[in-house]
């Protein structure tokens, strides 16, 4: 079957958007915002913040990542997204480093992390992790001299694999780095949205070769408000924001001052993000157990928003799988080889639905597994 143009995650979601359906396509919460997030969001909209925010950043947002993280204030930079966060320290680094070098990341790979190489014509490499979600440390470093990797994503917990990095993983990977002057960039999106241990933090990490990348999209439900921020180390950040001012200039500044208000007045939202861990968990392992009652094979998750799993053993297409479910029960997922080259088999499902929604689906796959046997 001929693979669409563009984004699958995207082409896959706009089926439900224009012709409805359940969307475990595109990594969109179902779950509304903090009410107290909007409710203040609507008190400050009568205030006068409507024009430019700081290039750098709301001034009491700053703050308040600074006491969350104890982390200078100075290592902060707000800016539109995690995305943007990505697309600009890569903007940074092509303009600081004039040797050809490829990009690797870690497989199943995340869409941005393998197509913003490809945008700015730089090679990228796929590394996989061995059969139980661990990472041959030696094969990765002759990898990285071998291809001239000078530039490695990484996220914690994955997507569309769910893996969370230990910090011995996460040290042995930065000693590597610096050995051979290689920039991390630790994608932590999914940070919070852990389904047992708290995971260890990469901003702790942050020096010459390591960024840290977050965003209060998916653990506060806004990934519409497009708020996110990067950690860097002194050496970089003025250079950064150079770039930042003619490529985002900056963030949403009544977003901003509503987040900033929230986090202050809500302990940093913990009771909300609590709850959505308890749900996200509790929907994965409804989801992952249903799964594998109708055949496929789940991979083993720890956090984040998906669920990464092979189809029956009858099934060798996934692109077709997923085609053929939506248009017979509407209920769109992503095809695996939109993340990577072994992912024929694979589907993604998007867990950040309510468990009714969760039900339906369910239902839907069942059916449609039905008439197909």
């Amino acid at each position: 079957m001929e693979k669409p143009v563009g984004s699958l995650i995207s082409f896959m979601a706009n089926k439900v958007k224009s012709n409805g359906g359940i969307n475990l396509a595109q990594g969109i919460p179902a779950f509304d915002p903090p009410q107290e997030l909007l409710e203040i969001l609507q008190q400050h909209t009568n205030d006068n913040i409507h024009q430019y925010a700081p290039g750098k950043g709301n001034h009491q947002l700053l703050e308040l990542l600074e006491k969350y993280y104890n982390i200078p204030q100075k290592n902060f930079l707000i800016v539109n997204g995690a995305t943007e966060a990505m697309s600009l320290l890569v903007t940074y680094i092509l303009s600081i480093e004039k040797t050809d070098f490829s990009f690797l990341a870690f497989d199943p790979v995340y869409e941005s992390y393998k197509h913003l190489p490809r945008i700015f014509n730089k090679k990228f490499v796929p590394f996989s992790f061995d059969d139980n979600a661990t990472i041959n440390f030696s094969v990765l470093e002759k990898v990285i001299v071998k291809d001239k990797v000078k530039v490695i994503f990484i996220s914690s917990p994955g997507n569309p694999f769910g893996k969370v990095w230990t910090e011995q993983e996460m040290r042995q990977l930065v000693d590597i780095c610096n050995k051979h002057k290689v920039y991390v960039i630790f994608d932590s999106v999914y940070s919070e949205l852990y389904y047992n241990e708290v995971p260890f933090s990469p901003a702790k990490l942050v020096s010459e070769y390591v960024f840290y990348v977050n965003s209060f999209s998916k653990k506060f439900s806004i990934t519409g408000w497009r708020i996110g921020y990067i950690v860097a180390h002194n050496s970089h950040m003025s250079s950064i924001m150079d770039v930042h001012d003619y490529v985002g200039l900056c963030a949403p500044s009544l977003l901003q001052q509503a987040i900033a208000t929230y986090l202050h007045k809500y302990d940093f939202g913990k009771e909300y993000v609590k709850k959505l861990r308890i749900m996200l968990k509790e929907n994965y392992s409804h989801l992952s157990q249903a799964l594998e009652k109708l055949g496929f094979t789940n991979s083993a998750t720890q956090g984040g928003y998906f669920v990464w799993a092979q189809l029956p053993s009858r099934y060798n297409d996934g692109l077709e799988f997923a085609l053929k479910l939506y248009e017979q029960k509407k209920v769109a997922t992503v095809p695996g080889i939109h993340f990577s080259e072994k992912g024929k088999r694979y589907i993604r499902f998007n867990i950040a639905r309510y468990p009714e929604e969760i039900n339906m689906a369910v239902k839907g796959i069942e059916e449609f597994l039905e008439t197909k046997s």
